[in-house]
């Protein structure tokens, strides 16, 4: 049986993730956590799954949009949570799965306002949302390829889904990011806006949705998750399989020494 990981104590950041109930029946809810570029220690993920749960029957709440801020949206994932617990137990962690398949699920709008990095698990973040606005400076990347890792929130199943295969594919096998030009491009980003423009915009689209129609709103992104299968269960079930097995390999192992000695790791195939 997979254990869930502490996410209280010491280590619990839930507190850096702050809801905002804005005008027009908007909410806005922001990561502060500037000192590590917003990564996303797992208390986090889940204050966010809890939030959104809550906002879920919250009738004065019609959209939500989702930032890290000014300069960075996430780095990615906690590297120190890694460290401690090993990426195969903390993307498998039920308490942290749970809270993905909650946002994932989540009925109402999600629009994610990107300024700067959006990276690791900052880039799942956005990919799960509707839709993403963008600050000219923005990059999204999944770079766990380069320490011997592979995306463990989403990221293999996900950005297939928004970008063509072949991109995709070139990015997550070189681990090189894509930056707010390409990414509007392809059709990941909607709109490019001055990042200091960026949060304000999304809010606006989002109070633009908030005055339609509830029930329309909810039944059309029902049809579009049912259309491009967003809801891939199998896929994420397999992915989570896949990080499991890779975890125990000599390359996965040195991949994270190396990230955490600050040295180029060197990897055997093993």
């Amino acid at each position: 049986m997979t254990k869930d990981i502490p996410t209280s104590g010491p280590e619990d950041f839930a507190r850096n993730v702050v809801l905002e109930r804005l005008a027009d029946q908007v909410a806005l809810v922001r990561f502060d956590r500037p000192d590590k570029k917003n990564a996303l220690h797992s208390s986090m993920i889940i204050e966010l799954g809890r939030i959104l749960t809550d906002l879920r029957t919250d009738d004065t709440i019609r959209c939500v949009v989702i930032t890290g801020g000014s300069t960075c949206f996430a780095a990615g994932a906690d590297i120190s949570e890694m460290v401690a617990f090993g990426p195969a137990t903390v993307a498998n962690a039920p308490a942290r799965v749970a809270a993905w398949t909650a946002i994932e699920s989540f009925e109402k709008p999600l629009i994610a306002a990107v300024n700067g990095i959006a990276f690791g698990a900052g880039c799942e973040l956005a990919l799960v949302c509707d839709f993403i606005v963008a600050g000219e400076t923005a990059r999204f990347g999944q770079p766990e390829i380069k320490i011997g890792g592979m995306p463990g929130d989403g990221g293999s199943q996900r950005l297939p889904r928004k970008l063509p295969p072949n991109v995709a594919a070139y990015h997550l096998l070189t681990g090189e990011p894509i930056d707010a030009q390409h990414a509007l491009q392809h059709g990941l980003v909607q709109e490019l806006c001055d990042p200091a423009d960026t949060i304000d915009r999304a809010v606006a689209l989002a109070a633009v949705i908030a005055r339609q129609a509830p029930s329309a709103v909810r039944a059309i992104k029902a049809c579009i998750a049912k259309a491009v299968g967003a809801t891939s269960d199998n896929g994420l079930a397999f992915e989570r399989a896949t990080i499991t097995a890779l975890t125990q390999s000599e390359d996965s192992k040195e991949g994270m020494r190396a990230f955490v000695e600050k040295r180029t790791p060197v990897f055997s195939g093993r």
